[in-house]
């Protein structure tokens, strides 16, 4: 079965994450928004991406496949996706109803703008499985103050629609019961604009930020393969997720 959707209209192309409740990001799902990136041109105003099910925008990437020698497969597929989404001049809307943590965050915050209901939740609980997120952490530097991204980096604490707001991490917070029509209401602001106006206008905005997102993501790559999956904490704290027992930390 699919893991994903992709369809558009006269305004937006839409990637819906298919795989309730908690959309998890696997390498199969990620196979798929690749596919469906490649697919997105630019005879649209947006790409929309949002995701099935009251619960979950996304729970995360998959921590199974970060076991092992899996993990470089995993993250090169993970960064890939990020890589394709950072070079799209179409502007990116994400849609989140409910939790986005993780890998799921990390996902809406790629985003252009993020749209949240009252019933969203965001965080970036890696640390507390001894790990951290190579997308986030340059997100997190970038897109709020650095000492409430580092906090929320270390912290691993998840925070509701309201604060995500006020820190910046979303653009506007709807009823969930009314979500889908005032985030329409929302969007209907982008498609009263050209198209290529659009486009041109995010490409400035890039340029004016003067960030090689693909450098950057590179690096902490780098530092996540070769220092810290070497740590016996990382690897300590993904199994004892997955055998459903609090992690031992050695500190090393």
């Amino acid at each position: 079965m699919p893991k994903i959707t992709f369809s558009s209209d006269a305004n937006a192309y839409r990637i819906t994450l298919s795989d309730p409740p908690l959309n998890i990001l696997d390498v199969a799902m990620l196979d798929e928004l690749r596919d469906a990136i490649a697919r997105v041109g630019h005879d649209r105003h947006a790409l929309i991406i949002d995701a099935q099910g009251e619960k979950a925008f996304s729970a995360g990437a998959s921590v199974q496949d970060h076991l092992g020698d899996r993990v470089a497969t995993m993250l090169g597929h993970f960064h890939d996706y990020f890589r394709m989404l950072a070079k799209l001049d179409v502007v990116t809307v994400a849609l989140v109803r409910g939790v986005a943590l993780g890998g799921g965050c990390e996902l809406a915050l790629a985003c252009d703008f993020v749209l949240a209901s009252d019933r969203a939740k965001f965080g970036q609980p890696e640390i507390n499985l001894g790990v951290f997120p190579p997308v986030a952490a340059y997100q997190m530097s970038r897109q709020i103050a650095p000492r409430k991204g580092l906090e929320l980096l270390l912290t691993g604490d998840t925070i509701d629609a309201a604060t995500a707001e006020r820190l910046g991490l979303t653009n506007a917070t709807f009823p969930f019961a009314e979500f889908d029509v005032r985030a329409e209401e929302w969007m209907a602001k982008l498609y009263r604009q050209s198209a290529s106006s659009l486009r041109l206008t995010k490409r400035a905005f890039r340029l004016a930020q003067s960030a090689d997102f693909n450098e950057r993501l590179g690096a902490v790559e780098r530092l996540y393969l070769d220092d810290l999956m070497e740590t016996s904490d990382a690897n300590e704290g993904l199994n004892a997720f997955m055998e459903k027992r609090k992690p031992v930390w050695a500190g090393r």
